[in-house]
């Protein structure tokens, strides 16, 4: 199989947090949330995203994206920001020259470029939703809801996660991730 060029990378938060529930944070993993960003595009049935979007030009690492992207989605900061999982995806605006220009006419599928989503598990240090910034709020598409769902499967069953393959992940790897902030890995 040839190569894909990589045209885009995106960082995504898998941000958990302990403190709605309880009200003291450190407590008891088992009242973990995820926060997750509702999308209601017009004509479209709603879905859920984590957190994160594309590097830009003043991001140097993939870590320095996703800060500067929770901050603007979510007015947050994180810590403990490890490394999860990473999911590639063909990049529908990415074909070879042989198209003539048009998305989706390429010569093969060999020629097109993906996407490499990196997902990392975070908790939540701080969120101030008044300190919202960016496109997703300056020129909306739609609605941008930030929610709270139980880290649990059932949690996760409750809402249309996107990307399937990181719903497959959490599904699968529940007690992992949970184990991925555990305090005996700092």
């Amino acid at each position: 199989m040839t190569e894909r060029p990589v045209v885009k990378r995106t960082a995504r938060a898998i941000l958990l947090d302990s403190a709605a529930e309880t009200g003291v944070r450190g407590a008891a993993d088992d009242a973990l949330e995820m926060i997750l960003i509702k999308r209601t595009k017009p004509g479209e049935a709603p879905y859920w995203i984590t957190p994160g979007g594309g590097m830009e030009p003043e991001d140097d690492t993939v870590v320095d994206a996703l800060h500067r992207e929770v901050d603007e989605e979510l007015g947050a900061k994180v810590t403990d920001v490890v490394p999860a999982f990473v999911d590639t995806v063909p990049h529908p605006d990415s074909f070879d020259a042989g198209d003539g220009g048009e998305a989706g006419a390429g010569t093969g599928a060999a020629a097109q470029g993906v996407k490499v989503q990196h997902f990392f598990v975070c908790r939540l240090a701080s969120m101030d939703l008044s300190q919202r910034h960016g496109p997703e709020v300056d020129e909306p598409c739609g609605t941008y809801d930030v929610v709270r769902v139980p880290f649990t499967r059932a949690g996760i069953a409750s809402v249309e996660v996107v990307p399937p393959s990181l719903r497959a992940y959490l599904d699968a790897n529940i007690e992992g991730v949970r184990a991925l902030l555990a305090a005996d890995l700092s």
